[in-house]
């Protein structure tokens, strides 16, 4: 920021530590030091905050609300720092105060607001919103505890509250003003109103109060400051004194109980009836919270223009989570602002539109009638209505055909269909990958396609040059501003093309080569100061961090581990370089098989470290509480980034985007954003095997698949899996069984091998026979690594949100002078 001077800082620092905490720099803890240093960087912003928002009511524009259950938007100090080109500033600044800035930013929380690529790619598209100037919030819930903070206690997963809020929330402002009763159950009543028309309340219902907390979203290099809102719960009457004086304790909490489960925790565990109802409630619960705000702020401004409503307001649905969108708005409409259904209903198609993320049918909610409509009766009446006239839609367009219309019902089965309510509630449907958006066409929303072909488009998502290069990565980053010429390729990252040319320049080769070891001997110390383990530097860092998920093929690559390691041990004098092959995943606290992945990454790690006889040539760490800010020290590190889905089941991605910008080389399937991956950098430059997506589907549709044949034909397979069940991994012989028959007999009623990790086998060891062989060329490694940063300009969500702007939103960027 132009004009701030170290003073500034300086004097920031020591006041907010004296006011917040009564304490000096010399006896302030690491926490209350961070606290004060982020307290200084946000009174800076808040400046530019209000004038941004003071720009956007003065001149009445066209916002996007970005509705998402996840918003994992990682440590905000470094980033805003960042954002404000005040690095060697506020670096400068702490040194002369004696504070060492990376101490500070590792006392800050990192929180764990959501639970993988959705939550990740929400936080991208709000810095690319900040940072090109175009109007938005971005709106979800103020969780106190987090998805849940990962520890590793004998080889499993272990969940411990992930308390992000225990040192304070600096970042945050309440808004007290903008809080909304938001109402669960009851009784649907008709009160007659001032029209003269009858329209529908509740009575006897619950309620409790949503209280947004805003958080700033700095632009880079340009005074445009969003907002992210986080509603959290709070009770309407905190204590009914009469209750508990007449002995009736848990009533007289039984809202503060209700409101403190709304808000605890990202997620909460479904399999079972009272889980499912608390996402639903949260799900409703911040959607109502900001369709009531928007609409009431709209009608301030507008009065009761509604039928201008989607030229002032977009509500983008990130996934099937913030469904409900579409039935509040029409309850808002209805009930509180008495339009008719039909206008209502045109607005609310207007107004709306759906990102999906996922073709696993399971991950496409659905929610069972009897808790949905005893939840939100008011709701469910409307949901009804909206499908009564879908249902008759359909049988206008296809005919008397119970079974189609069952199948595209948004009510059938006892169910309320979510992505269907989203698809026809909307004005659009994207995809997040080309790949992705042609599957939902052509199979999985085929027939919402034929009758809405106008709807569906692709939208290939992206990540922040700001995060993950400019910040994380800076060494890299000043290699290729040196290179460039200037530092505008932080915000058009479509200028890293530049470098191609300089794939096979000898020095840059080894300038690039040099910042990468550099990073894998930083993060080798990190892992020696954090855990206690040494990893070389000079190995190939083999880095899969992701949820952890059965289609994301976890296990293909412990498989191949596991395959090295029987390899080495037949033949001791094999010639493989030295291969440290790091996960790092949390899975779904619920997720049985995916913990037992977990557990088996570790169990082979145990055997494959403390055996003399692999002479350091294969290592495998598992680190523990995967989040965003031990992505930053994986990515700028890795060499080979594991991107091995099986093919038609990966949206997109945004992993593969990170590591690719950051020169390692991928491994992958023809999944997601792969394949767009492979056209921008040529088969040349990554390592592409395995089965397609329209040959998963093939195998899949002709249920031929025989994996027990591929065992008993290929002997590696074979021994990979009697390692599972011959003591070498567990003692008892049987901890492992599940994993060995999920594959070949099937387990829990799923097919044997359901994600084809035993199929792709074969061609995966290839795959990574020629990695090793293309890492010993390091000339060729250098120019692949470089090929593939110079290759990912596609992938900025600058140019993911540019698309959304122009071609669903129809939003103007601003300039706040």
């Amino acid at each position: 920021m132009a004009g701030l001077t170290k003073k500034h800082i300086k004097d920031g620092v020591i006041e907010n530590l004296r006011t917040a905490y009564r304490k000096t720099i010399a006896s302030a803890s690491n926490e209350q030091i961070y606290n004060a240093v982020a307290m200084t960087i946000k009174d800076l912003v808040s400046e530019n905050w209000i004038k941004t928002h003071e720009h956007f009511e003065k001149n009445d524009v066209k916002t996007v609300y970005y509705l998402s259950m996840e918003f994992l938007m990682g440590r905000f100090m470094g980033n805003a720092i960042l954002n404000l080109s005040l690095t060697d500033t506020v670096k400068e600044a702490l040194d002369e105060l004696g504070i060492d800035i990376n101490l500070a930013e590792e006392s800050e929380p990192d929180p764990g607001l959501g639970n993988g690529g959705l939550g990740r790619l929400a936080a991208c598209f709000l810095d690319s919103l900040s940072t090109m100037g175009y109007p938005a919030y971005g709106c979800g819930i103020r969780y106190h505890y987090g998805i849940f903070e990962q520890h590793i206690e004998n080889g499993y997963q272990v969940e411990k509250p992930d308390n992000w809020l225990r040192h304070g929330d600096p970042w945050g402002v309440r808004r007290d003003e903008y809080a909304r009763e938001i109402k669960f159950g009851g009784r649907v009543i008709s009160v007659k109103g001032d029209d003269g028309n009858f329209h529908f309340d509740l009575e006897n219902y619950q309620s409790v109060m949503a209280v947004p907390f805003d958080y700033p979203v700095i632009g880079y290099d340009t005074k445009v400051v969003n907002t992210l809102r986080l509603w959290d719960a709070e009770p309407v009457n905190r204590f009914d004194l009469q209750s508990f004086n007449q002995g009736q304790y848990e009533r007289a909490v039984e809202e503060q109980n209700l409101a403190r489960n709304l808000s605890s925790v990202l997620y909460p565990a479904d399999d079972h009836v009272s889980g499912k109802e608390l996402r639903l409630r949260q799900q409703y619960f911040f959607i109502s919270a900001t369709v009531q705000r928007v609409l009431e702020q709209f009608k301030e401004r507008h009065g009761n223009k509604f039928d201008k409503l989607a030229d002032y307001v977009q509500f983008q649905l990130n996934d099937t989570h913030p469904s409900l969108a579409v039935a509040e708005l029409m309850r808002v409409l209805l009930d509180v602002y008495h339009l008719e259904w039909d206008v209502a209903w045109d607005i609310t198609r207007a107004t709306c539109a759906y990102t999906n993320h996922t073709l696993l049918s399971e991950a496409l909610e659905k929610w069972p009638v009897e808790i949905f409509s005893r939840l939100l009766p008011r709701i469910y009446m409307i949901v009804e209505e909206i499908n009564r006239r879908f249902c008759a839609h359909l049988i206008e367009w296809y005919g008397n055909d119970p079974e189609k219309i069952r199948k595209m019902a948004i009510c059938a089965d006892g169910q309320v269909r979510m992505a269907h309510m989203a698809i026809v509630g909307g004005h659009s449907v994207n995809g997040v990958a080309a790949i992705h958006s042609q599957i939902l066409k052509d199979i999985e929303l085929r027939d919402f396609y034929e009758v809405y072909p106008g709807k569906f488009n692709s939208k290939t998502n992206g990540i922040t040059p700001r995060r993950w290069i400019a910040k994380c990565n800076p060494g890299l980053s000043k290699l290729i501003t040196t290179t460039i010429g200037n530092e505008k390729w932080i915000s058009d990252l479509s200028q890293l093309a530049k470098l191609k040319p300089k794939a096979t320049d000898a020095a840059f080769q080894t300038d690039f080569m040099k910042i990468k070891r550099a990073n894998k001997v930083d993060l080798s110390n990190y892992f020696r100061s954090k855990y206690g383990i040494g990893v070389d530097p000079d190995s190939i860092f083999d880095i899969q961090v992701k949820r952890l998920h059965e289609y994301k093929r976890q296990l293909l690559c412990i498989f191949h581990v596991i395959d090295m390691y029987n390899t080495i041990k037949m033949n001791p004098n094999i010639d493989v370089w030295p291969r440290t092959y790091i996960f790092s995943a949390k899975a779904a606290a619920s997720y049985h098989r995916a913990k037992l992945i977990i557990k088996l990454i570790n169990s082979v790690a145990d055997i494959v470290n403390n055996d003399p006889t692999i002479d350091g040539r294969i290592q495998v760490l598992f680190v523990p509480n995967y989040c965003v800010s031990l992505a930053e020290k994986l990515v700028p590190a890795a060499d080979v980034s594991e991107q091995i889905s099986t093919a038609g089941k990966e949206a997109s991605g945004t992993g593969n985007m990170k590591f690719m910008l950051n020169g390692a080389v991928t491994i992958g399937t023809l999944d997601g954003a792969n394949v767009e991956m492979l056209e921008e950098v040529g088969k040349d430059n990554m390592f592409i095997f395995g089965m397609t997506a329209e040959e998963v589907h093939a195998l899949t549709q002709s249920g031929n698949y025989a994996p027990w044949d591929l065992y008993n034909m290929d002997f590696n397979i074979r021994n990979v899996l009697t390692t599972l069940i011959n003591g070498t991994l567990d003692p008892n012989h049987d901890l492992f069984r599940e994993l060995y028959d999920a594959m070949l007999n099937g387990y829990g009623g799923a097919r044997p091998d359901e994600y084809y990790v035993l199929q792709d086998f074969a061609a995966y060891k290839k795959a990574q026979a020629d990695v090793d062989l293309a890492y010993k060329d390091q000339s060729r490694w250098a120019r692949m690594a470089i090929m593939n940063t110079a290759s990912s300009g596609k992938f900025s969500s600058d140019r993911t949100i540019k698309e959304y702007a122009d071609e669903i939103w129809k939003l103007k960027p601003v300039k706040i002078k």
